[in-house]
């Protein structure tokens, strides 16, 4: 099962980020715009002269001709489109690629719980689960991290999914490394104390947490393995 981009990403070099969701970029000699379908930083993928890769989007009345779809670290492609996750587990989700939801009855997509929308609301007979996705693309000596940047909203994310929990739901954070170089997955302590403080306060309410990473090729991505969760 893999999730293709749209058609096959062209070849080119990162110029500069003019703002979160444009970047200047570098393609057959000629420098285009191109939309970054992502908040992220990933200051360690989007870095002028970094090896990108777009692809050429037309009609409508955008203003950006191109979507940044993947960065290349080192040889490791890592798409940088916080959307794509979410298409992901949604699909692996259906065909029940999850041993820990094999069969999943009903799958909604953006509900409100809480003060917070989150990604799905999962239905098995009688029992409902409220899974949040976060996309990851920081791997730090083989481990992979997240956020790599603050995020307020993330840490609420993880409030929720306790609240779930204690009203008697299944909650689970899932964890999308959207590379295949991570033997581990963790909370960046470093960067966002409170959201890595959250996550074990969630993990200690009963909220699930797992990590996955993907197998990443210019046509398109898949769900890969399982990752270690090591909180501390």
């Amino acid at each position: 099962m893999q999730i293709e981009y749209g058609g096959r990403p062209q070849a080119g070099r990162f110029v500069e980020r003019v703002n979160r969701f444009v970047a200047r970029v570098l393609v057959a000699g000629r420098e285009v715009l191109a939309h970054v379908p992502s908040s992220g930083r990933m200051a360690e993928l989007l870095y002028p002269g970094a090896e990108v890769f777009v692809l050429a989007r037309e009609g409508g009345k955008r203003k950006t001709p191109f979507d940044l779809i993947l960065a290349q670290k080192e040889g490791i492609l890592v798409p940088v489109d916080a959307r794509l996750p979410n298409r992901l587990v949604c699909r692996s989700l259906e065909e029940g690629r999850f041993p820990f939801f094999p069969k999943a009855v009903e799958v909604e997509q953006e509900v409100n719980f809480g003060s917070s929308r989150m990604d799905f609301r999962i239905k098995n007979g009688g029992e409902t689960c409220f899974l949040e996705v976060k996309s990851v693309t920081l791997v730090q000596d083989g481990r992979a991290i997240f956020p790599d940047a603050p995020t307020s909203r993330g840490t609420r994310h993880l409030a929720e999914l306790a609240l779930a929990r204690q009203e008697g739901h299944r909650a689970i954070a899932l964890f999308i490394v959207q590379r295949n170089d991570a033997h581990s997955f963790s909370p960046n302590w470093e960067t966002d104390r409170d959201f890595a403080a959250g996550l074990v306060q969630a993990a200690a309410a009963g909220v699930e947490v797992y990590a996955y990473d993907c197998t990443v090729t210019l046509e398109g991505v898949s769900l890969g393995v399982e990752l270690p969760v090591v909180l501390s």
